[in-house]
């Protein structure tokens, strides 16, 4: 009996160890898939489904440790000796999008499925809150919006809404959080308004957007009402007439108001504080245009606009000159008039850069001019405190090149002028220019240049010019009261001996010639020694021939000279 218990024992743990060692499986495939599709409706449900595919060595029972992440976090666990499990979502939302994945481990094998992309499409609804439902224009509405079962990072953008208008937007990237808040000012104009926001999120390339919010209303009240600008005598008005403006609003709250006038972006006035702005002037052609009254309290502004016309009193005068180029010690006649107008205060003034000079209180003047009084000149003319200006003409005044001496005769050429205070004669001597070589000697190197000046000690610039030899002009030159000219660069020869002269002239008179000079081409020390050189080295040689040919003739067999004579 013991034998055939312990042959028993051992029969039955040979068949135990067969049966375990006979368990064997191995993971085919793990895989993971959503239900109903990978694209799910904001808000409906959604089941994601791994299952392990195995094959055994038999039919035996295996405990499955499922996992499953998203976007690699951990979201499901379970236990189950069956081949799937499932983690159901009763209500998916845009922060269940994302790259899911299931993990199936069993009797120590592991196994992972590939990752699935499921996409909710659609957000939640956003909620909107004003901080105020009642604003005064110039102030701000500040709004916020949330999603609140939403996952940043997020776009929120939010809508003011007024009547017969394009709703004005902004939005706001959000990083980190599921709200945002923005501010709205309020403008002139604005009186019920309203507000909605909606929210957006990047998916793959794509935008997601949320429906828009609740709308939410909110009231405007007028801190003050728009303006008023009036105009005295009235918007059409004549120059030199006293014009007159006034501004006025009324104001709900007297703090921090203020009331501005402006014309063409410049400030005429401004008050604080108060509800009416003066401005009183006398009226120009230049008081013609826009002007502007704004009212401004904070942020809220209004403003009005009125359009002035000022009419002309009269035109502006003309200054006319009997002549515009004349010599020194002749009369100048300066006319002031205004065309088709007679009653007015007339002046004649001298244009200068430290201030117009006053010469005359009259519309003409009468005087006669000398070189300085070349210059421009204007008239201006006054009625009913307006004052305007001509155009300003230039006069030029030339002085001429002469002496003048009180004698009664001339040479050269002359003029006879009326003697002030007197009944003789005065008469006019011209002054003649100087030549001169600018090296100061009336000679020049053979082959080198010469260079001629030509000066005038006196007459009113520009002075003309002119250099010659003979007949020959060499250069016409136009300066002030001197000129210099270079006759030849570097090319004397004996042929450019000869006389030379210049000629000067200006706007007074004809040209007045200079005394001649006769310039010589010299040969340089340089140049003279080598001729001398040259010419006693043709002598020596001479003399050297001369002597050799007497001494071979008369020695001739003498022994003192064989080579010499043999040669």
């Amino acid at each position: 009996q013991k034998l055939s218990l312990s042959l028993y024992i051992y029969i039955n743990i040979n068949l135990v160890s067969l049966f375990i060692f006979h368990q064997v499986f191995t993971f085919n495939t793990v895989e993971i898939n959503v239900q109903p599709s990978v694209k799910v409706k904001n808000g409906a449900p959604m089941s994601i489904i791994c299952h392990a595919d195995i094959s055994k060595s038999a039919d035996f029972q295996l405990k499955h440790n499922f996992t499953i992440f998203k976007d690699g976090k951990l979201v499901f666990m379970a236990v189950s000796d069956k081949d799937d499990a499932r983690y159901e979502v009763p209500m998916a939302r845009s922060s269940d999008t994302g790259e899911y994945e299931c993990t199936v481990e069993a009797g120590g094998k592991t196994k992972s499925s590939n990752s699935l992309h499921v996409w909710v499409t659609g957000m939640t609804k956003p909620i909107l809150t004003a901080e105020k439902k009642e604003v005064l224009e110039g102030e701000v509405v500040k709004l916020r919006c949330e999603l609140p079962e939403e996952v940043p990072p997020l776009y929120f953008y939010f809508r003011k809404i007024k009547m017969n208008s394009t709703p004005k937007e902004k939005y706001v990237f959000e990083a980190y959080k599921n709200y945002s808040e923005v501010e709205f000012s309020v403008e002139e104009g604005d009186n019920i308004l309203q507000f909605d926001c909606f929210g957006k999120r990047h998916v793959q390339r794509e935008f997601d957007s949320s429906e828009h919010s609740n709308k939410t209303l909110v009231t405007v009240r007028e801190p003050f009402i728009k303006p008023t600008l009036s105009v005295k005598p009235s918007r059409n008005i004549t120059e030199g007439d006293r014009i007159q403006l006034e501004c006025s609003t009324v104001v709900a709250r007297m703090r921090d108001i203020e009331i501005i006038l402006q014309k063409n972006k410049t400030i005429l006035n401004s008050v604080r504080d108060e509800k009416v702005l003066k401005y009183s002037a006398v009226a120009t052609l230049e008081d013609s245009g826009e002007y502007l009254c704004k009212v401004e309290q904070g942020r809220a502004s209004k403003s009005t606009k009125v359009n002035v016309v000022v009419s002309e009193l009269f035109p502006k005068p003309t200054l006319a000159a009997s002549m515009n180029k004349l010599d020194e010690n002749r009369e100048l006649t300066l006319s002031c008039s205004i065309s088709g107008f007679q009653r007015a205060k007339f002046s004649v003034l001298r244009r200068n850069s430290n201030g117009d000079v006053l010469l005359e209180t009259s519309r003409n003047l009468t005087m006669r001019v000398s070189v300085n009084d070349t210059g421009s000149y204007i008239c201006k003319a006054e009625v009913k405190g307006i004052v305007k200006e001509s155009k300003p003409i230039r006069i030029n005044v030339y002085g001429e090149l002469i002496k003048m001496f009180r004698t009664q005769w001339c040479q050269i050429s002359c003029h006879s002028l009326p003697f002030a205070g007197a009944g003789n004669v005065l008469q006019t001597f011209h002054s003649s220019p100087t030549l001169s070589v600018v090296s100061g000697l009336p000679e020049v190197v053979l082959g080198r240049p010469l260079q001629l000046i030509c000066r005038s000690a006196r007459g009113t610039p520009p002075i003309t010019f002119k250099f010659y030899k003979g007949n020959v002009t060499k250069e016409t030159v136009t300066n002030d009261t001197y000129a210099t000219v270079i006759w030849r660069k570097g090319t004397m020869s004996r042929q450019d001996t000869g006389t030379y002269y210049c000629m000067a002239s200006n706007r007074a008179n004809v040209d007045v010639k200079s005394h001649p000079i006769t310039i010589s081409v010299i040969l340089a020390s340089w140049q003279k020694g080598v001729i001398v050189a040259f010419v006693l080295i043709s002598i020596a040689g001479a003399v050297t021939l001369a002597l050799w040919w007497f001494l071979c003739k008369k020695k001739k067999g003498n022994e003192w000279f064989p080579s010499i004579c043999d040669k």
